[in-house]
C-alpha cells in the first residue's frame, strides 16, 4: 500500500497550498539475491491543493506554468526515473462552465529524452465538494481523493474468505 507524505502551508517558488503531498516509490528486481538488482526506476508525484471561490481559467494556467518550473528544476532525468506526476487540485464554492472544459481538455505529458530518461506529467483537477462535482484532466488519478462525498464501498467477501473466516472463529 502507498501513501503520501502530507504537510500543511508548503510555499513553493513563492505559491502557497494549503496542503502538500509527496509520494516516492522505488521499483527494483532482483535476480537469485537482493545484492543483484536490474530493472530499476522511481516514480515521484506531487499533489498541490488549493482554495480558489470561483477559479478562473488563467488561475488553471498559473499552476500549469508552474508545474513546468518545477518539472525543470525537480526532475531528475537520467536512466532510473521512470515518472514524475505534478497533481494541481483547486477546491471551489463554484466551477464555472469555461474552467470546467479547460481542465477536462488538458493534457501535458512529456517525455524526457525520447522516452529513455521516463516522463514528467502535470494533472490538474477541480473540487466543488458543496455541489458533489468534480473535474479532472485526463491522467489525474489522485481526483478520488479529493471526492469526499463518495461512501467508502467494502468489497464483500466471497465464498473462500467466508469459509476461511467460520474455520477461523
Amino acid at each position: 500500500m502507498y501513501h503520501y507524505d502530507l504537510e500543511c502551508d508548503r510555499v513553493v517558488e513563492g505559491e502557497r497550498f494549503p496542503l502538500y503531498g509527496e509520494l516516492h516509490v522505488r521499483h527494483e528486481r532482483h535476480a537469485f539475491h537482493p545484492a543483484l538488482t536490474f530493472a530499476e526506476h522511481e516514480v515521484h508525484e506531487y499533489v498541490f491543493a488549493t482554495q480558489i471561490d470561483t477559479p478562473r481559467v488563467s488561475d488553471v494556467e498559473r499552476l500549469e506554468e508552474l508545474g513546468e518550473q518545477l518539472a525543470a528544476t525537480w526532475v531528475d532525468a537520467d536512466e532510473d526515473h521512470y515518472s514524475t506526476d505534478f497533481s494541481f487540485v483547486i477546491v471551489a464554492q463554484t466551477c464555472p462552465e469555461t474552467v470546467a472544459e479547460y481542465v477536462e481538455n488538458y493534457k501535458n505529458r512529456n517525455l524526457l529524452k525520447g522516452g529513455y530518461f521516463g516522463h514528467y506529467e502535470i494533472n490538474l483537477v477541480v473540487v466543488v465538494p458543496d455541489d458533489e462535482l468534480s473535474v479532472a484532466s485526463t491522467g489525474a488519478d489522485v481526483e478520488q481523493a479529493f471526492r469526499v462525498w463518495e461512501p467508502i464501498i467494502k468489497e464483500e467477501p466471497g465464498r473462500l474468505d467466508r469459509f476461511l473466516g467460520w474455520l477461523s472463529r
